[in-house]
């Protein structure tokens, strides 16, 4: 059993990858191809602050060999990352890379413009959505459009210059794979060898490597003996520590806001519910002033009728007047000239009382 410091920490990944011979081995095993020269471009911490959650990055410059035994450049843009981390972030970088004129070959030999081609890998210490292979190839197909392979001309210098492939390690189901080359080195970042009580050291079993793959063990040897990487272990620790409590408070505030919203979505729900009753109330008394409204106007007819009524009586009632008068007239002169009351009845078809009557008005 061997010791090792734990590369997840970027402290040591960095120590790692200054070793020349160590980065070849690693990204060869990663690109499947053999890397002959890598040169170190770039390297930085994002992030590593009390706000942000900490990313490390490094950029190379690696001469592969290909399978037809020509040489070629190829840029590497490589992020680790031990926390789940916005995509933004990584697209910004990436950009970044694109737009870096450092990686366009002079116009000696590149005439045309045309930049390296690119590969970016990402090592996560978490879990993607629901891919569960520890290792994730992206790769691109030149295609017609009945998606039949391209095969003339391909690969294409300018088609190389804007598209990239991506490599994606997801740390926590590297698990017991021990499968193939790559995933024997890739054990070093395995968080289940960590020793208990102290996640900066490993202890790893060397019958499981093979050949090359001691120098990648032997530099986190090296690593965990090396005081400047143990105390920047210590700080790393600090920065996640603070990051932690960060997403803590985050996260507690969240809940709070959430408990809040809730409250004030069942307040809104509650007084939503009062408004459509009293909306209900208020429909139920509109219907009822309806209802009286069209009774009023029942009773106005009715009564419009009964006046109409009334009337024809009165109007009737004067005729009737009217004829008494007209037959009392003429009783009165036809008496006059001698007529007795009971011709007169006879003549006025009338009873002779009522010509008595009238004759003594």
């Amino acid at each position: 059993m061997t010791y090792i410091a734990n590369p997840i920490y970027d402290s040591v990944f960095k120590f790692m990858m200054d070793d020349e011979r160590v980065a070849r081995i690693i990204l060869s095993a990663l690109l499947k191809k053999d890397v002959v020269a890598v040169e170190m471009k770039q390297q930085e911490y994002a992030g590593l602050t009390k706000r942000n959650i900490s990313m490390f990055r490094l950029d190379f410059n690696a001469k592969v060999r290909n399978e037809d035994g020509s040489e070629s450049i190829v840029l590497i843009e490589l992020q680790k990352t031990w926390l789940v981390t916005e995509t933004l972030r990584f697209r910004q970088y990436l950009a970044s890379q694109y737009n870096d004129k450092r990686n366009v070959p002079e116009r000696e030999v590149n005439p045309k413009g045309f930049a390296y081609p690119m590969v970016a890998i990402y090592i996560l210490g978490h879990k993607l959505g629901d891919l569960e292979e520890p290792v994730v190839y992206v790769k691109r197909n030149y295609l017609d459009y009945d998606s039949n392979p391209i095969v003339n001309g391909v690969p294409d210098p300018f088609v190389e210059s804007l598209t990239h492939d991506s490599i994606i390690v997801q740390i926590p189901y590297l698990k017991g794979r021990l499968r193939n080359k790559l995933e024997r080195v890739l054990q070093v970042f395995d968080q289940e060898y960590c020793v208990e009580g102290n996640e900066h050291f490993m202890e790893m079993d060397e019958s499981l490597f093979e050949g090359d793959e001691f120098f990648v063990l032997n530099r986190l040897v090296m690593a965990g003996g090396t005081p400047e990487v143990k105390r920047a272990m210590e700080v790393e620790d600090e920065i996640l520590s603070e990051i932690e409590e960060r997403d803590t408070a985050i996260m507690m505030r969240d809940k709070e806001i959430e408990k809040k919203n809730q409250e004030l979505e069942n307040k809104n729900q509650e007084l939503e519910n009062k408004n459509q009753e009293l909306e209900n109330k208020n429909q139920e008394l509109e219907n009822k002033n309806q209802e009286l409204e069209n009774k009023n106007q029942m009773i106005d007819e009715k009564n419009q009728e009964l006046e109409n009524k009334n009337q024809m009586i009165e109007h009737k009632n004067l005729e009737i007047d009217e004829k008494n008068q007209m037959i009392k007239d003429m009783a009165k002169m036809l008496y006059e000239q001698g007529v007795s009351a009971d011709v007169i009845a006879g003549k006025l078809n009338v009873t002779t009382d009522l010509i008595n009557q009238y004759l003594k008005d």
